[in-house]
């Protein structure tokens, strides 16, 4: 095991922009632990795969403990996981409620909190990047998403003040607020209605969500970014 290789923790790393994310990474010469609630095993050795829920309490912190017991370290974690349910707000019910909180919040809280102190531990300070949806700041009456507005909304909120509350000792904390993307996540028959959403006319490709978050890695001089990646939809219509 080596003490040097940058480490990072990838959620929602099953399919979509997470995998994605796994390849930008290796292909940077991090180690990736990837984790997701149905996961199957890496053919890379510095691939490490965790099965996990986390929206269920204790998850996150098995996640760091595997990651610190495999790689020794961690330089930067991604919050990827999430869950969007679009509804009239008064159609949401209780169990909405709960799963949507449960991955967006209680998933962020727990994986970051241990990941930090893991950081805060080796000295070497750390990078979190938090991904979000632009609908948090340009809501939309065709997309009815209280709850992704909540549970993004707080995180983009904890981005900054995480950000100022690390900014002397070396860890990072940024955000990506994201648009329409095109993943499994978006049946294709809806692409087209979709892609109206964007000044720019198309749909975000997982590529330009990768290529955001490499960057932002890369920025030693960005911190609290809420950096949007959303087609133009964030600055109007």
């Amino acid at each position: 095991m080596s003490t040097t290789q940058k480490v990072v923790i990838v959620t929602g790393a099953s399919q979509g922009i997470g995998a994605a994310l796994v390849t930008g990474y290796r292909k940077l010469g991090y180690a990736v632990v990837a984790t997701s609630r149905s996961i199957g095993a890496s053919d890379d050795p510095e691939v490490l795969t965790v099965p996990g829920d986390l929206s269920q309490r204790g998850t996150g912190a098995d996640i760091v403990e595997q990651t610190l017991a495999r790689f020794g370290r961690i330089d930067t974690l991604v919050n990827n996981a999430g869950i969007f349910v679009a509804k009239p707000f008064t159609d949401y019910t209780d169990e909405d409620y709960d799963v949507v909180t449960g991955v967006n919040l209680r998933g962020f809280f727990d994986i970051s909190r241990g990941a930090v102190a893991a950081m805060l531990a080796h000295g070497s300070g750390g990078h979190l990047v938090n991904v979000s949806t632009t609908l948090v700041d340009h809501a939309n009456s065709r997309v009815p998403s209280a709850l992704a507005s909540l549970t993004k909304g707080g995180l983009n909120a904890v981005t900054k003040s995480l950000a100022v509350e690390y900014a002397t000792r070396g860890i990072r904390v940024n955000a990506v607020a994201l648009g329409v993307i095109r993943t499994p996540m978006h049946p294709v028959d809806t692409h087209e209605a979709l892609a109206t959403l964007h000044p720019v006319g198309r749909l975000g490709e997982i590529d330009d969500v990768v290529d955001a978050i490499l960057y932002l890695e890369h920025a030693g001089f960005v911190t609290g970014e809420i950096l949007h990646v959303d087609g133009g939809q964030s600055a109007g219509h």
